[in-house]
């Protein structure tokens, strides 16, 4: 069987939501999940999306807050607010996760708790010191984890990612592919799930 193609950021609030639904969801189906973490301003800018600080007060009340509280609830994944360092570089967040792949490890779970740090919380991703922590007692060697996230090879995977997003249409976080089916969203789940063990019709084309 085929894995799960999994695009996202490491704070991204709804990549959060879904993050523990969705590893079931891909246990239960008996297929891996391929993270593949972007840097998500650039994505929604190829998308032709608004730039987060220039959407309207309304909007990000809606969609930031009212919508992460009622899928909180949903999803039983606890939120304690938008977090204080929301506008930090997530870059060695996302790098720390693909040179935990690139090692050999299943960072499912760290990829759950780096998410889960920030959101419920408070974890500043661009802060060293706290990533190691999140992964360390997660159970995983946070520090070589660190140490590799600036390797020319995760770089350059972490850039790969990210164009193979824009070139796929992906235009926010979480995206899963299924068997080449694109689903967007954490919203989308159960549709995801019912796809790993009978396919919508017709293929999708970007």
């Amino acid at each position: 069987m085929a894995d799960i193609e999994y695009y996202y950021s490491a704070h991204s609030a709804y990549a959060y939501l879904g993050s523990s639904t969705f590893m079931k969801i891909a246990a239960a189906a008996g297929r891996a999940i391929v993270h593949k973490p972007v840097d998500l301003n650039k994505v929604i800018a190829a998308a032709g999306s608004t730039a987060f600080g220039a959407r309207t007060d309304a909007y990000r009340q809606y969609f930031f807050m009212r919508e992460i509280q009622r899928w909180s609830e949903e999803r039983e994944a606890p939120v304690f607010g938008r977090p204080t360092y929301h506008h930090h570089d997530t870059t060695l967040a996302n790098c720390m996760l693909i040179a935990g792949a690139q090692s050999g490890a299943n960072i499912d779970q760290l990829a759950h708790v780096i998410l889960e740090g920030h959101w419920r919380f408070d974890a500043d991703h661009a802060d060293p010191q706290t990533l190691e922590r999140l992964g360390r007692e997660a159970g995983y060697d946070a520090q070589a984890f660190l140490d590799a996230a600036t390797s020319q090879s995760v770089v350059k995977a972490y850039n790969l990612y990210t164009e193979e997003a824009i070139e796929r249409s992906v235009f926010g976080s979480p995206t899963y592919f299924a068997d080449g089916d694109m689903f967007y969203g954490q919203d989308r789940l159960e549709m995801l799930q019912r796809a790993l063990t009978k396919p919508y019709s017709r293929e999708w084309s970007a």
